[in-house]
């Protein structure tokens, strides 16, 4: 089979590994790495061996494929170049920074007829796997996603930068139209909100419950999902999951307390969940997602696959992610006639940086 010839456009934190990986990957050329940071394009190419550019349109004809892991306000024009030349593109998350960018992109890819796979890294988390192996359909789901500053991915906010990772989960679990958000923000290092809280109600009548820092003391990214069927918790983070269910036992004749002595919570807890309902840990085996994810993107430039995320699925992710930003960016922290302060009646709530500058702008007052 004739080599893939692919090239990475971006290889700072998350890019040099898509280069590395896709290096190594069989039936694959790592034609160029371009970075418009000459030291960095030539250190990650000299590496791995391969060429180094600065301008990104010199490899657009000389390539079967790309990947692009450009800040997310350069998606548009990066992937529109090489989507326009009619090159497969991998584009990592979020497919834009809005919807009209992500519209325009998937309409390129569309007219080329060729392949656009976006980077939602969890469709790939094998505690997934154990959820599409349970009967549970999801009507309340909650999930966090928590980690500390890092100072990357600052041209968007938290939700573009974490939340949409779970807003992409919950559409491919949740088959409805999204009736209703509501959402509320907090910046703390810059203008964009480092902390929000969304709530999405469904047409289906399904809720969801998303939570999303980057200014978390500690790290997590777990989701919990309750339907009629049972219970199951997911952690992203440890690639494991538990699975709770109703017992066949219960399900053909309720709850026999016989012999279980109701004042030792222990007893009643191993009775609980062992002879009333059915626990399921399950810990899939271990796997790198970011090599399955490009593995994916290979084979579906080869028409071996399809995406499992493909521009049409991170557009409706994009979508509902500015929604979420534009409710949060409406919310009323003050009532109307309150006086003006750092806290704006309708915004996301200003945190540190806002008295910074409002200490700023007293000191300028008392100079003059």
């Amino acid at each position: 089979m004739k080599p893939l010839r692919v090239a990475v456009v971006g290889v700072g934190h998350l890019g040099r590994h898509h280069a590395r990986i896709l290096n190594s990957l069989p039936g694959v050329e790592l034609v160029a790495v371009a970075d418009s940071r000459p030291e960095q394009a030539a250190a990650v190419a000299e590496g791995l061996k391969t060429r180094a550019v600065t301008d990104y349109h010199e490899l657009i004809n000389l390539v079967d494929a790309v990947s692009i892991a450009v800040p997310t306000f350069l998606h548009r024009e990066v992937a529109g170049a090489f989507l326009e030349a009619g090159v497969p593109a991998m584009v990592e998350k979020p497919l834009a920074g809005n919807p009209v960018e992500a519209e325009e992109l998937v309409a390129l890819a569309r007219k080329a007829g060729v392949v656009l796979q976006v980077g939602h890294i969890e469709r790939f988390n094998p505690a997934l796997d154990a959820l599409r192996e349970s009967p549970i359909r999801p009507k309340f789901l909650s999930a966090e996603r928590l980690s500390t500053y890092t100072f990357r991915s600052t041209d968007v906010g938290v939700v573009h930068d974490l939340m949409i990772h779970d807003i992409d989960l919950v559409l491919s679990l949740i088959d409805a139209p999204v009736r209703a958000v509501s959402a509320v923000g907090v910046s703390l290092f810059g203008e964009h909100e480092d902390v929000a809280e969304a709530r999405i109600e469904f047409e289906n009548g399904s809720v969801a419950s998303l939570t999303a820092s980057r200014a978390s003391y500690s790290a997590s990214r777990k989701m919990r999902i309750w339907g009629a069927e049972g219970y199951a918790s997911l952690d992203f983070a440890a690639k494991q999951a538990t699975v709770v269910r109703p017992s066949d036992e219960f399900l053909a004749g309720g709850v026999d307390l016989e012999g279980v002595d109701l004042a030792q919570p222990a007893a009643v807890k191993e009775h609980l969940f062992g002879k009333v309902l059915r626990v399921d840990h399950v810990e899939p085996p271990t796997c790198d997602q970011l090599t399955m994810e490009l593995q994916e993107f290979v084979a579906s430039v080869r028409g071996e696959s399809e995406p499992r995320v493909d521009g049409e699925a991170a557009l409706e992710a994009v979508r509902l992610a500015d929604r979420i930003v534009r409710n949060l960016n409406a919310h009323r922290w003050e009532s109307a006639t309150a006086p003006a302060a750092s806290i704006h009646a309708g915004s996301v709530l200003r945190g540190p940086h806002a008295w910074r500058g409002a200490r700023s702008e007293r000191s300028q007052r008392a100079k003059s």
